[in-house]
C-alpha cells in the first residue's frame, strides 16, 4: 500500500529564534513519507543560513518578497508536489507522532479536505491555545470562535473535547489539507495578507461539499496564547475587514448582505467601546476596515464561486450570537452553548 506523501511547510520571516526553539521537534517527526520545508518570506535576519547549516535535511525555499501568510504560502505550495500539505506555524512544538493520526482520519474519507489536530498552549500544556483549540466555529454573524476558547476565555484540556468532530474552520497554525483540494479551491486568498485566510479557504471548501475535521488523536503546542487585537491596531483592522470579506465571498447574495449590514452594526458597538476606553487608534482601525471593505466590494464580488450554500445548512456554526452568549448571558465554555 502506498503511503501518502506529506510536506510540512513552515513559513518564516525573521524567525531565527523560533526556528532555533521549535524546528528540532519538527525534524524528529515520525512519518514514513515526509519532507520538511522552511519557506522564507525574504527574511533580513540569518534564519535561512541558520537552517541550511544546522538542518541540512530540511529543504529551504525562499520567496523574493514578504508576501504575508496567505500569498507567501501560495508561492511556496505551487512548487511542491505531494498528497498532503501541512501548514505549520514556526512557533509550534510537535511530538513525534503527530502526523499519522491526522492522515489516517483524512485517508478514511474522500470528503475530508482539511483537518487540524488538538492545539494546546506551549507555555501551559494543560490548556488549549487561543488560535485553534479543538476546532473553529462561526456564529450567526460569522464571528469566529473555537471549541475550547470563547473570546478571551481559554479552557483547560480535561479531555472534554476528545471526540473527532466536523468543524467549520481549521486553524492555520497547524492545518492539514489535501493538495488536490488546495488546488481545486485556489488556495489561500492573497488579498487577505494575514488573519482569517484559513476560514475563507475552509468556507470555500465547504461550499464545494467537503468536510473540515478536528482530530483529537494528535496534538501540537502553539506559543500564541494571546488575544489577536490587544496591542496592534493593524491586526484589528485585518480582522474586522477580512471578516466582512469572507461573508461577501462565501454566502448566497440574499444571505450575505443582510448579515453584513447586521455585522457592521455590531462593529459600530465595538467602535464605541474602543472610544470609551480611550483607544482611538483601534476605533480608527474599524473605520478603515469598513471603508476598505466597501471600496473592494466589486473586487471581492468577482471572487465569488459558482456555489454558495446557505449559512445555516453548514456544519460547525452556532445558530445564535456568540457576542450575546458571552457578554450578556455570561457563557464562558463551549460546552454550555449546546452545539
Amino acid at each position: 500500500m502506498t503511503v501518502p506523501s506529506v510536506a510540512v511547510v513552515i513559513l518564516n520571516w525573521n524567525g531565527k529564534a523560533l526556528l532555533e526553539q521549535f524546528l528540532p521537534s519538527v525534524v524528529q517527526s515520525q512519518y514514513p513519507n515526509l519532507q520538511i520545508i522552511v519557506g522564507d518570506n525574504a527574511s533580513t535576519d540569518d534564519s535561512v543560513i541558520f537552517t541550511k547549516v544546522n538542518y541540512p535535511e530540511v529543504k529551504v525555499m525562499v520567496n523574493d518578497h514578504n508576501y504575508g501568510f496567505a500569498e507567501g504560502y501560495g508561492k511556496l505550495l505551487e512548487q511542491i508536489e505531494v498528497d498532503y500539505y501541512v501548514l505549520l506555524n514556526s512557533d509550534v512544538e510537535v511530538p513525534q507522532n503527530w502526523i499519522q493520526p491526522v492522515i489516517d482520519v483524512m485517508e478514511a474519507d474522500a470528503q475530508i479536505a482539511v483537518a487540524q489536530p488538538k492545539i494546546k498552549w506551549q507555555k501551559h500544556k494543560e490548556q488549549f491555545e487561543y488560535a485553534g483549540a479543538a476546532g473553529g466555529y462561526l456564529d450567526l454573524h460569522a464571528f469566529p470562535f473555537c471549541r475550547g476558547r470563547l473570546f478571551d476565555t481559554v479552557e483547560k484540556d480535561n479531555n472534554q473535547y476528545n471526540d473527532q468532530k466536523e468543524i467549520f474552520w481549521a486553524s492555520g497554525a497547524a492545518l492539514f489539507i489535501k493538495s488536490k483540494c488546495w488546488k481545486e479551491a485556489g488556495g489561500l486568498d492573497p488579498d487577505f495578507f494575514a488573519h482569517m485566510e484559513e476560514i475563507d479557504l475552509c468556507w470555500r471548501l465547504k461550499n464545494l461539499g467537503y468536510k473540515i475535521i478536528y482530530c483529537p488523536q494528535a496534538e501540537v503546542y502553539h506559543v500564541g496564547g494571546g488575544t489577536l487585537n490587544s496591542n496592534n491596531p493593524y491586526k484589528t483592522y485585518l480582522n474586522f475587514k477580512n471578516n466582512l470579506v469572507i461573508m461577501q465571498k462565501n454566502l448566497p447574495l440574499a444571505d450575505a448582505y443582510p448579515r453584513i449590514f447586521i455585522r457592521m452594526s455590531i462593529d459600530f458597538i465595538a467602535w464605541i467601546h474602543f472610544l470609551m476606553q480611550g483607544k482611538a487608534q483601534f476605533a480608527w482601525a474599524i473605520n478603515r476596515a469598513h471603508y476598505d471593505f466597501l471600496c473592494s466590494l466589486s473586487k471581492n464580488g468577482a471572487k465569488r464561486t459558482a456555489i454558495q450554500i446557505p449559512f445555516l445548512k453548514h456544519t460547525g456554526q452556532y445558530r445564535s450570537s456568540i457576542v450575546w452568549a458571552y457578554f450578556i448571558k455570561k457563557i464562558r465554555f463551549f460546552s454550555q452553548l449546546g452545539i
